[in-house]
């Protein structure tokens, strides 16, 4: 079972780039693996949440792991932003492995100003689009119960994304997998509206069906054990533009140790450290990697919700990474409608700025920089955090 995980981060002195120090516990369950496999996985997971953390990017989790994993002293040196990797200790209780892991993390190459900015993201309940497979378990619920998970790894494991439980409610998602970007962009609107959120999430289970049986009919006295496949979508859109900005499928497989007649709780700790279910588990974690290195780098944006004369109040606050003194940038926003009668978001960049000088939790006041008032801004305009870099600052001094 992989638990919430406590990082520490000792910050080592360089001449040239600053690297970091990550003391790192991964975990892994042992059902449906052998000690080795258990191993491996562990390790993978503790790697996967110090690159999180930190916020480098290696292309393969998969690669790292397998280099560390074929010395006997389980050491790496420079692979990509991981310079060095050592074992600490690692141990097995019960139907759980551990590891624990020392990673010297390079984070300055390559990392963008906008990372230190967070962006909401609202999870949907995702949307399990062949019930009739769930019989086997009678898991009709797994649509929620992953999405309840998925929240959970996003949540305690990602330091961009904040995400936003809005798992309530089941929702029909399939026209917004199509290719003919014809979908309707008010269901995004009001998800991301109700969640004072950026982003929308959409997923849909497209597969949980049991494939081959993995114990031999001549093997009378086991339980039978079969394969079961696990495939989900997942599709990000941007509130602000209706824009999809990250799309991914996902596919895995595990033991399903249950008898089929066996009537399953997919919300249950018994379900969640099975090997099927762990399978699951190492999916998430790798979304949890992939989105939040598809939306670090993007600017965090916000809309207008009050305006009186030349101050603002805007939706973003202390939970995006606003400060007071912040400055802002205003964009026009206005909606094109297509000969298809579709509806595209477009914005447009304005001279003003606004600087911030009152900071709540989820929003924030802000008042004209400029000594000509405010012209033309409306109510639901969007606000962008402008990100200066050090030398931007001299310039300005």
């Amino acid at each position: 079972m992989i638990k919430a995980i406590t990082l520490l981060a000792l910050i080592c002195i360089s001449t040239a780039v600053k690297a970091e120090w990550y003391e790192v516990v991964g975990y892994a369950s042992t059902q449906g693996r052998d000690v080795a496999q258990a191993r491996q996985a562990a390790v993978k997971d503790a790697i996967t949440q110090a690159l999180i953390f930190s916020g480098a990017t290696v292309s393969s989790v998969q690669s790292v792991a397998d280099g560390i994993l074929s010395q006997d002293e389980l050491k790496i040196q420079s692979h990509g932003e991981i310079q060095q990797v050592n074992l600490v200790s690692e141990s097995k209780e019960q139907d759980q492995y551990s590891v624990t892991l020392h990673l010297d993390i390079y984070t300055t190459q390559g990392k963008c100003l906008e990372q230190q900015f967070n962006k909401q993201i609202a999870i949907t309940q995702s949307q399990l689009t062949q019930p009739h497979q769930a019989r086997m378990g009678q898991i009709f619920d797994i649509a929620k119960s992953t999405s309840q998970r998925l929240f959970n790894t996003l949540n305690e494991r990602t330091n961009t994304i904040k995400p936003i439980p809005y798992l309530n409610i089941s929702i029909n998602v399939t026209e917004y997998f199509s290719q003919q970007f014809n979908y309707n962009p008010l269901l995004i609107e009001t998800i991301a509206m109700n969640s004072n959120s950026q982003y929308v999430l959409l997923s849909q289970i497209t597969d949980i069906a049991d494939t081959d049986k993995l114990n031999s009919e001549y093997a009378f006295w086991q339980d039978d054990k079969y394969a079961r496949s696990f495939k989900i979508d997942f599709a990000l859109y941007d509130a602000l533009t209706y824009e999809r900005v990250w799309q991914q499928h996902y596919a895995t497989q595990g033991v399903w140790p249950f008898e089929k007649t066996k009537l399953i709780d997919v919300h249950s700790e018994k379900f969640w450290n099975s090997h099927y279910a762990q399978e699951i588990q190492e999916v998430f974690n790798k979304v949890s990697q992939d989105m939040n290195a598809a939306v670090s780098c993007i600017p965090t944006k916000g809309k207008i919700l009050y305006l009186d004369n030349d101050q603002v109040v805007i939706n973003l606050g202390k939970a995006h990474g606003l400060e007071t003194g912040k400055i802002l940038s205003i964009m026009h926003q206005s909606n094109i409608i297509t000969s298809k009668g579709s509806v595209i978001n477009s914005t447009m960049q304005t001279i003003e700025q606004v600087k911030i000088i009152n900071v709540n939790m989820q929003s924030a006041t802000a008042v004209n920089l400029n000594s000509r008032p405010l012209s033309n801004i409306q109510l639901n305009d969007i606000v962008q955090i402008k990100v200066k870099s050090a030398e931007s600052f001299l310039l300005d001094n």
